[in-house]
């Protein structure tokens, strides 16, 4: 019974790290194709990229954020002040909190219209 649930931890411990290798290797990015005929028989097609899903501990960078724009009137947003260094920037319909450093510490998402 003992080597049982001992092979058992240890399959465990072993697979752990490549299941999280899967998550982080999750696209970022997803591009919407849409395709409509018109009344005089044109077609048009569509294409929109959405936006990057953001997430604490992640570099922010801004050639990632659609929309880019640094938040000053953040009290206007019923958002918290930023601490001294920090600040907040929009993406796309996100606001985000970002470090001195460059990494998201905080993610508002749909914030904006």
């Amino acid at each position: 019974m003992k080597k049982l649930i001992l092979s058992a931890v240890a399959a465990t411990l072993a697979a752990s790290p490549l299941l999280a290798s899967v998550a982080e290797a999750a696209p970022q990015h997803r591009t919407v194709t849409t395709v409509k005929e018109n009344r005089n028989g044109r077609t048009v097609v569509t294409t929109r990229t959405t936006t990057h899903d953001w997430r604490p501990g992640q570099r922010f960078q801004t050639r990632n954020a659609p929309n880019y724009r640094r938040i000053t009137e953040y009290r206007s947003y019923r958002l918290r002040a930023p601490q001294r260094g920090f600040y907040w920037a929009r993406s796309g319909r996100d606001a985000v909190l970002v470090r001195p450093n460059g990494t998201v510490v905080e993610v508002r998402r749909g914030l904006f219209r």
